[in-house]
Formats: structure tokens, C-alpha cells, sequence
């Protein structure tokens, strides 16, 4: 006659049945042994290993990646010495070789005295959520990205300059070298919309763009628009007489593009006028006024007829 089941262990059985069919992996692990008395049978499914290869801590250890190992261990041994309840996500090695992302949720287990027990656990398969948080990480970047360019010449925007010229002065100070700035403009731009139209007018910056880019020769050089059609250029570690030089590049690398303009007054391809400015910035000095200063030497290119390029007041 077979024996009958007591009501509680009715009840194990139960609450062992409704744990092995959730998605949750439990677990159980002897404290003093460092062993598992028990892992769900769900572990297979999702990492390939077979409950019974679960025999000690060494074995949690060895299926980790290794480059979340160290820290996954150190920081659950530490909490769970220190009788914490803790999460921890990492990456599980699959029998097959590749990896899963685990969250592992343990709980503490203390003795009437207060020593640790055990440890009792569930881990989650997060991979999802991992790759939809890594996502949203891409997106996030390619937004900010988006947000610092020019949308119509694809180089930087004038809120991006703020920036690194705000870095590039500070770095100036900071190390005594000099800082040169160029701001740039399209000669009779203005004609140059009305007699080509503005569609064309758009495509004549890109051009201008991609010219001036071709005149930044330093991976710390930097281009930006400035609005309208102004440019700017950022030349960190540049003394005057090499702004100068890289000013009078602008201008011969327009003159073998030759957009046309036949409404300008200066020749019939499109020109720019550009003002120069070099400083080693002193603590007290302003980068806005140093910019306000190079825009004035612009504006005095513009007053000797433009197509030149003004450095000195």
C-alpha cells in the first residue's frame, strides 16, 4: 500500500510545480558548503547546462563572462557575507558557447543566531531588455549627434562651436599655447539666392562645406557653420602666421572649385572674405570677446571689397 502524502508535503509539491513552470530559474545554495541543493530545471532551456552540473559556487563562477566575473563574484560574496539582499546582472555562458544576460535576485538566508544560512535566488533572462537598453543607448547618441550638426551641410551646427570653443579656449589657457579662430562669409550671398534661387542656394553651402573641409588638415582642427552663410574655423595650437596660411587655403581651394556667381562683384566665381584672429588666452580674458574681435576683422574684409582676408585691426 503506498504511503500518503502529508498535507505539507502536498504543499512543497505544489509550490515546486508552480516555481518549474515560471520563466524564473530558482535556486538554492548551502552556505557553510558553498554547493547548490537546488536549481530549477529551466536553467537547461535557457543555458544549455543540465541541473545536476550545478554542484558548487565554481560552477556559477566558471558560467559567467569573463569580463563580468570578477566584479559579479566579489560583489555577491560581500553582500551575501554581509547577509544583503542583492540583484546583480551579468552575462551567463550558454553550453553551446554563446551568452545570455542573467539578472540574479538572492535573498539571504540567516540562522536564528544571525549567521548565513543559504542563499535562495531567482535569475531572469534580461536579454531583451539588455539589447532594447543598448538600443535606446544608439538612439540616444545618434540624437546628440543629430542635435551638434548642421542639418543642411552635414558639419557642425553653432551649438556644437559653443562647445568646443568653450573646451579649446580653456585648454589654450590652461597650457599658454595659442588659439586662432577664422570666421568666414560668401561674398553677395544675397545675389547669389536671387539670381540661382535658393535650392541652389542650399547646395552652394554644402559645396562651401565640403571645400573648407578639405582645408582642415589636423584631426583637432575644427569646422562648424556658424549661421547663414558663415563659417567658422577653430584652429587649436595655431600661431597667426599659420591661421593665416590656413586662411589663404580657403581661398585657393574655392578658386580651383570655381562655383560660379555671376552676380558677384568680385569676379565671376563665388569668393569669401575671411577674419583672423590669434590668442593665448589669460584668466580674466573672454572668448566672446575674442570672437567679437575676429568678426569685426571680417567685417573690415568686407569693407576692403572682400575676396581678402583681414588679420590686424
Amino acid at each position: 500500500m503506498s504511503q500518503i502524502d502529508t498535507p505539507l508535503e502536498q504543499e512543497s509539491a505544489i509550490y515546486k510545480t508552480l516555481l518549474e513552470s515560471t520563466k524564473a530559474i530558482p535556486w538554492r545554495i548551502h552556505w557553510d558548503s558553498l554547493s547548490f541543493s537546488y536549481i530549477g530545471p529551466q536553467i537547461e532551456a535557457l543555458l544549455g547546462w543540465e541541473p545536476a552540473s550545478w554542484v558548487s559556487v565554481q560552477d556559477w563562477a566558471d558560467r559567467i563572462h569573463p569580463d563580468d566575473r570578477e566584479w559579479a563574484v566579489n560583489f555577491c560574496v560581500a553582500q551575501s557575507k554581509a547577509g544583503v539582499d542583492h540583484e546583480a546582472d551579468y552575462r551567463a555562458l550558454c553550453k553551446d558557447g554563446s551568452y545570455v544576460w542573467i539578472r540574479d535576485v538572492v535573498h539571504v538566508v540567516r540562522r536564528e543566531d544571525g549567521s548565513v544560512d543559504s542563499l535562495v535566488g531567482f535569475m531572469f533572462d534580461i536579454s531583451e531588455r539588455k539589447r532594447t537598453e543598448q538600443r535606446l543607448i544608439e538612439l540616444q547618441r545618434e540624437l546628440e549627434a543629430l542635435s551638434f550638426k548642421d542639418g543642411l551641410t552635414g558639419i557642425a551646427n553653432r551649438r556644437r562651436f559653443d562647445a568646443v570653443f568653450e573646451e579649446d579656449w580653456v585648454d589654450a589657457r590652461r597650457s599658454g599655447k595659442p588659439l586662432s579662430l577664422l570666421v568666414i562669409d560668401i561674398d553677395f550671398f544675397k545675389q547669389y539666392n536671387d539670381h540661382y534661387g535658393h535650392v541652389q542656394g542650399d547646395y552652394c553651402l554644402k559645396m562651401v562645406a565640403k571645400v573648407l573641409e578639405k582645408a582642415v588638415r589636423r584631426s583637432h582642427d575644427f569646422l562648424a557653420r556658424f549661421g547663414g552663410e558663415e563659417f567658422v574655423l577653430v584652429l587649436p595650437e595655431t600661431d597667426a602666421d599659420s591661421a593665416r596660411q590656413v586662411a589663404e587655403r580657403c581661398q585657393e581651394l574655392l578658386v580651383q572649385e570655381w562655383i560660379p556667381h555671376e552676380r558677384s562683384m568680385t569676379g565671376k566665381a563665388l569668393t569669401v572674405s575671411i577674419g583672423v584672429g590669434t590668442v593665448v588666452p589669460m584668466y580674466g580674458d573672454e572668448r566672446q570677446s575674442f570672437l567679437e574681435l575676429v568678426d569685426r576683422r571680417l567685417y573690415q574684409a568686407k569693407l576692403r571689397g572682400r575676396n581678402c582676408i583681414a588679420c590686424a585691426d
